[in-house]
């Protein structure tokens, strides 16, 4: 959009605010990482199943993995009081 301003013809623009011309750079190469590193690599025809890759993990299993463990008791159900160190902490 063209407007006149003191007799001269003025075409529309926008101007970055100043001192943002590092955070826009930083901005656009962020933008073109996120692209390149998102994008898919493209192979083989349309509509093609691309072939899956097998799963490497195994299920661990440790010694006694069937059984289960008994948990321990306690062997007493009242509160055992520890003597203190004498400055009553």
């Amino acid at each position: 959009m063209e407007h006149e301003r003191n007799g001269f013809k003025v075409r529309a623009h926008w101007r970055n605010p100043a001192g943002s011309s590092k955070q826009v750079m930083l901005l656009g190469l962020f933008v073109f990482a996120m692209f390149v590193l998102g994008s898919k690599p493209m192979g083989g025809a349309p509509g093609e199943q691309q072939p899956v890759p097998e799963s490497t993990v195994y299920p661990i299993k440790w010694p006694g993995w069937d059984q289960p463990v008994v948990r321990p008791q306690p062997t007493v159900s009242y509160p055992i009081v520890f003597p203190s160190a004498g400055n009553g902490r």
